[in-house]
Parts: structure tokens; sequence; C-alpha cells
């Protein structure tokens, strides 16, 4: 069996914070394309068009190792990379800026604004915290060790190095990061506060909303009210596992829906953002020991609530 050899490193910078895509030749494709260009078009053809992936081939968009670009006609050549930049979609500039909570040669401690995706994904390209710190900060290896929804705002963890990358993310892997969050949602004087609530949440591929079903609970968090302040209060959240909506999954359950938010309990219709009205959820803090040289670490956003000041 044939070992692959380690990729190089890409010839094109980055574009707006956004790395170059890599493109690897299939090995069992020699007696399938004669050309390069006869590959490029059957693998994104069904993407963007035949017609702009032959217009990005005769542009020079997809450049080799050496960086010079790549002609169509060039023979196919098994195991080849390539690298080009794809279109970035049109989006709507979120307008908050993103905090640096803390910096130094390993990590990026952001204060992450609401409305912002944490990195790439779907539609958010290029508006995203990631893209944003790599351009301000001059950091183009900097990546997320977790993940924070993107219409909730606070603490994201981002590692410098590539290498220290796999330490930061086994902290929170294995659930060794102690992290609270700051809700404003309803007052009521049931269910009485504090509480523990454990149950089984499944979130399906392409639905919005998260639901709790019947099964063996894969989700744990602590409810505490920390004020109240009419017919609102400020509560304190905190989760010890980490599904896909969790927190806003079980404050719903309680009949304590986070205010303003845009799924639990009615999924609103998909509109223009309205960023007068942020999901009212915040990650405060964040706890760990450190991976490398083993100092403990505690993190506080500065951002606050704008339903309670």
């Amino acid at each position: 069996m044939r070992r692959r050899t380690k990729a190089p490193a890409s010839p094109l910078p980055q574009r707006e914070g956004i790395d170059a895509v890599r493109v690897r030749l299939p090995e069992d494709g020699a007696g399938a394309w004669r050309t390069v260009r006869e590959h490029l078009v059957d693998r994104y053809a069904g993407a963007v068009g035949a017609a702009l992936v032959g217009e990005m081939v005769r542009e020079g968009r997809f450049v080799g190792a050496d960086g010079r670009a790549v002609g169509g006609d060039e023979p196919y050549t098994a195991g080849r990379y390539l690298w080009f930049h794809r279109d970035f979609p049109a989006e709507e500039r979120v307008p908050f800026e993103v905090g640096v909570v803390y910096r130094d040669e390993r990590i990026v401690v952001a204060d992450k604004p609401h409305f912002l995706a944490t990195m790439p994904r779907g539609r958010h390209v290029t508006e995203t915290a990631m893209a944003r710190l790599r351009r301000d900060l001059g950091l183009p290896g900097l990546q997320p060790a977790h993940r924070l929804d993107r219409l909730t705002a606070g603490l994201v963890l981002f590692v410098v190095r590539p290498e220290d990358r796999g330490a930061y993310q086994t902290l929170f892997r294995d659930r060794r990061v102690r992290k609270a969050y700051e809700a404003v949602a309803p007052y009521a004087p049931e269910p009485v506060l504090p509480v523990t609530v454990r149950s089984r949440i499944e979130k399906e591929r392409g639905v919005m909303a998260a639901r709790e079903v019947a099964g063996e609970p894969n989700s744990e968090s602590r409810i505490e009210r920390v004020e109240r302040r009419g017919g609102l209060a400020r509560y304190r959240l905190v989760p010890e596992t980490g599904r896909t909506h969790q927190l806003r999954v079980h404050m719903n359950a309680l009949g304590l829906p986070i205010l303003h938010d845009p799924v639990y309990p009615v999924v609103r219709e998909d509109g223009p953002e309205d960023f007068g009205r942020p999901l009212q959820l915040l990650a405060r803090t964040l706890e760990f020991t450190d991976p490398l040289d083993g100092s403990p670490r505690r993190f506080e956003s500065g951002l606050s609530l704008s339903a309670l000041g």
C-alpha cells in the first residue's frame, strides 16, 4: 500500500483570512482524465458549473506547489497537489467588533459578538471571528479550539500555532474546561432554582431546532437565578456537556426561553438579521489548566447582555 506523502505548504497567501482550497488529483484517475482541465471540470462542475471552472482555469486561478498557474491542457498527474481561492459569497457585515481578552504566543481568548460565526461554515465565510482575527492580528495560523454558536456572544479560545491546537481541543473533548454562561429570560417562581436539568437532546441535519427525546440523557446543565428585575431575570447556566443548543433547549424546557431566541420555543421565519435584538446568552467565564505548561487559566468576558445592562 502506497503511503501518502505530506502535502506541501500552500503557495497562495490567505485571502481575507481564508486559506486557499487544496486539491489532490486522485491516484486512480490516470485512466479517467487526460488533462488537468478534464478532472477539474468533472470535480467542480456540479457545484459551480463547467463554464465557471473552465474560466478559472483560463484565468490561471489554479496553481501548483511552485505557485505557477496550471494550464488546463497539462497532462493529468496522479497525486499532484493544486490550490485555488474560491469566490466568497456576499456577506452582510456584522456591525460589532471582536474583542481580545487575552493574547500570548500560544493562545488568543476572544470576546465574540452576537451574530458572528466562530469559523467559516455554510454562508458565513469571511464574516467570522476566525477570519477577522487572522486579518486584524496578523496570525494566519489561528484556529479555534472549540465552537460558540453564532447567535451567542462571549469567550472563544483560539490557538496561534497549528502544532498546539490538538492539546487545547482535547481539553474541550475531555470536558476539562469549566464554562459558565449568563442569560436573560422571563422571571417565574416555578421551577424552584437552582436545578440541574438532564435530558437526551438530538438534532437532525438540516433542521433548525434541536429536540429532547426519550432515552438515556446525553446532556446536563445547572440553572441558577442570579437576580430578578420585574418580569425578567438574569440566570447563570453551567453546562456539564456540550450538545448543540443545549442551554437554549434546557431553558425552554423549564418554561424560561432565553430572550430574543429565534428558534425556541418557536422557529421564526428566516429574514434579515435584527442586530438590535441579540439572543440574550453570553459565554461569561472559561477556566482550565493549560495543557502545555500546567498553569491555571481563568478568563471573563467583558461583554454584557443588553436587556438588563
